[in-house]
């Protein structure tokens, strides 16, 4: 398939936008599969893992992915409009241009593994993750080592950013020049341009408020996105103090700007999306009460396109109030599966804590507009919701948060209890010290899980593997083709109840478990320069 339409086998370009594997790829079309690749590979082959979780995608003759990350490709938008000859090329044809490249740019979700979930498998399994793998061997390849000695700069961003200030001997050993930390439209392309002209630019760049760009000055994808993923707002603002997105402004995107997107999948054979938001449910408002119009009509006007979607986000508290005050729940899904071609939707919600105590002092408006009291009720009402609706979430809890007691994991233990007759699944993260959190807490870095914990994240699995056996039965993956797939995760799910079984004997008698990343890390960091 063609792009722009030209013949010859090579492009001319300056700047190549990539990532490795586990990034770049289409999770066979179905986005929550690209969980598995923050896991390492358990019960299976690592080449079959990868393979569930991120095939190689199709690319044209150029070496150019059909579909690539969304915010690769908005970064592709952005620097194509401000005049630099630009291309998202996949990371098996980067040869094929590094010699003449002058940038090469990557972005990623989770570069070393340091976020959520990765960390809760590496820390558990004592096994890196194959995302972790995966970049550091693309960032290995000798064709960039050899390009960085002729002259080649490299920029990292993306929401990971973070991450390479925890691992500085990577920074520099594989000679990344700028490493830039929030939405970069107002700032990358003179950066670049400096970049290119051999002037200085400061190794670290963040990105705060006073620079975000207004929705005018952010570009439309020109080519197709990863499961059709557009977005459709940025912000949120309920504010929770470990989140990064609380820094951003709210914005949202014009039906119109919207749909473009869309039909730029659709051009490119992408008939299933992706809403992407912080709060789907908040398109539309500036506060925390959902607005049915906004909702109904964007869903209207992006199923005349998509066959399917799925939301990125949805908050609990938002789910509760639109459907008891508009029935909006019932209504977009009523829409969705009669427009469509499906009969549930996906989406991740954050449950973050069971404990009032400690949500009044890390996410006062996450329950809004009811009282962080009556926090639990209120996800319990959401997670029956979404059952009786065929609304699959995958529901995200945080141990270890500042200021977390004994009691605080005792009530999260209560209320998972409470969820078991609901459909999801649930996925217990250790904190990571991001948003106003981020220099107030080891994070990652050591934590001890006491026997509460262990509670927690035992019940969290266990309810996880009987809804997963359910779901793949009766909603996922149906058809022919996707047989092998199936076999395979239904493998896998039948290996994870025989090794928590295991791991059940193992922990038994234990009151406490001391968690560190420190010593993973240095010991990866060797393994690297050994080789």
């Amino acid at each position: 398939m063609l792009l722009n339409g030209r013949r010859d086998s090579h492009l001319d370009i300056d700047i190549i936008i990539t990532t490795d594997r586990t990034m770049m790829t289409d999770h066979h079309g179905k986005e929550f599969l690209g969980f598995m690749a923050t896991g390492p590979s358990i019960g299976l082959p690592e080449f079959l893992w990868r393979y569930i979780c991120c095939p190689k995608p199709k690319v044209d003759e150029y070496g150019r992915p059909i579909v690539a990350p969304y915010g690769l490709r908005k970064v592709e938008a952005l620097m194509i409009d401000h005049g630099f000859k630009a291309s998202v090329i996949d990371p098996d044809y980067i040869d094929r241009y590094i010699d003449d490249a002058k940038v090469l740019m990557v972005g990623h979700h989770d570069y070393f593994a340091f976020g959520p979930p990765s960390s809760e498998w590496w820390l558990i399994t004592r096994k890196d993750p194959v995302n972790r793998k995966s970049f550091i061997e693309f960032m290995s390849n000798p064709a960039i080592k050899r390009a960085k000695k002729r002259g080649l700069k490299i920029v990292a961003g993306g929401p990971a950013a973070w991450q390479w200030f925890w691992e500085p001997e990577l920074w520099d050993r594989f000679g990344v020049d700028l490493v830039i930390d929030g939405e970069v439209e107002l700032v990358l392309p003179n950066l670049v341009e400096k970049l290119i002209n051999g002037e200085r630019v400061p190794k670290y760049v963040f990105v705060g408020a006073e620079d975000y760009p207004d929705i005018d000055r952010i570009p439309d994808i020109k080519y197709a996105s990863v499961n059709g993923l557009v977005e459709i707002m940025r912000g949120c603002p309920r504010g929770c103090s470990f989140c990064s997105v609380t820094f951003k402004t709210l914005r949202h995107y014009p039906i119109e700007k919207i749909i473009r997107e869309v039909k730029t999948n659709v051009r490119y054979g992408i008939r299933h999306g992706l809403l992407h938001s912080d709060d789907v449910l908040l398109y539309g408002t500036m506060d925390v009460i959902p607005k049915p119009d906004p909702l109904l009509k964007l869903h209207e006007e992006v199923l005349k396109h998509y066959r399917t979607i799925a939301w990125s986000h949805a908050s609990l508290a938002a789910i509760v109030v639109a459907e008891r005050e508009y029935r909006l729940m019932s209504r977009l899904t009523d829409l969705i599966y009669s427009k469509g071609e499906q009969e549930y939707l996906g989406v991740e919600v954050g449950l973050e804590t069971g404990s009032p105590r400690l949500a009044k002092i890390i996410m006062p408006a996450k329950a809004a507009p009811f009282s962080v009291e009556e926090y639990p009720d209120v996800a319990e009402e959401a997670f029956a919701i979404m059952h009786d609706l065929n609304i699959i979430p995958a529901a995200t809890f945080i141990l270890g948060l500042p200021g977390e007691v004994e009691d605080d994991v005792i009530r999260t233990l209560e209320l998972l209890d409470r969820l078991k007759n609901y459909r999801s699944i649930l996925v217990p993260m250790i904190f990571v010290p991001l948003g106003a959190l981020k220099a107030k807490s080891a994070g990652i870095k050591g934590l001890k899980l006491t026997r509460s914990h262990i509670e927690v994240m035992k019940k969290a699995l266990w309810h996880s593997v009987y809804w997963s056996d359910r779901i793949l039965k009766e909603f996922y993956l149906k058809g022919p083709k996707y047989m092998p797939l199936r076999l395979m995760l239904k493998a896998f799910i039948s290996f994870i109840k025989w090794k928590v079984g295991q791991i059940e004997k193992e922990i038994s008698n234990l009151e406490e478990v001391t968690l560190a990343i420190t010593d993973l890390q240095e010991a990866q960091v060797k393994a690297v320069a050994q080789s």
